[in-house]
């Protein structure tokens, strides 16, 4: 298995990121996609919600694909089964957004690798709160 959970990628990340496309978010409050992103909304990130069954979550439009999206994010954090990560990462290489974060149970190694072979910061099978947690903002370990 190549090491897609980097410790510089994941402080990098960590520190540059102010917006998150979010796909997958989920508006049920028990879903793991809605629990970390209301975390990292209430430690300053701003969340782009993508979902095509919603008009809004966590306060957010919610919008059915990245090629939707009003604004280019800083980092794509992926909770989707890992069968749809490959169209994912053609659609985050288009449109040219820097890092992609494929949370705990969402590994595509080939669609891993296709990612960061054209330049993107990676990290997979990480949750994106828990190394939050653990780093802080800055990137700094805890």
């Amino acid at each position: 298995m190549t090491d897609f959970a980097r410790e510089d990628d994941i402080r990098t990340i960590l520190a540059t990121t102010r917006t998150i496309a979010v796909v997958g978010l989920s508006q049920k409050p028990y879903r793991p996609s809605h629990g970390v992103s209301e975390y990292l909304q209430s430690h300053g990130y701003r969340i782009l919600p993508v979902n095509p069954a919603y008009r809004e979550v966590l306060g957010e439009r919610c919008y059915p694909r990245l090629a939707d999206l009003p604004e280019q994010p800083d980092t794509v954090d992926v909770f989707r089964n890992p069968h749809y990560v490959a169209d994912l990462v053609d659609e985050v290489i288009a449109a040219g957004i820097p890092n992609l974060w494929l949370q705990e149970g969402v590994i595509d190694e080939a669609a891993a690798r296709k990612a960061r072979a054209a330049g993107l910061r990676v990290v997979m099978d990480r949750c994106m709160l828990k190394e939050h947690r653990w780093y802080g903002r800055s990137g700094e370990q805890g």
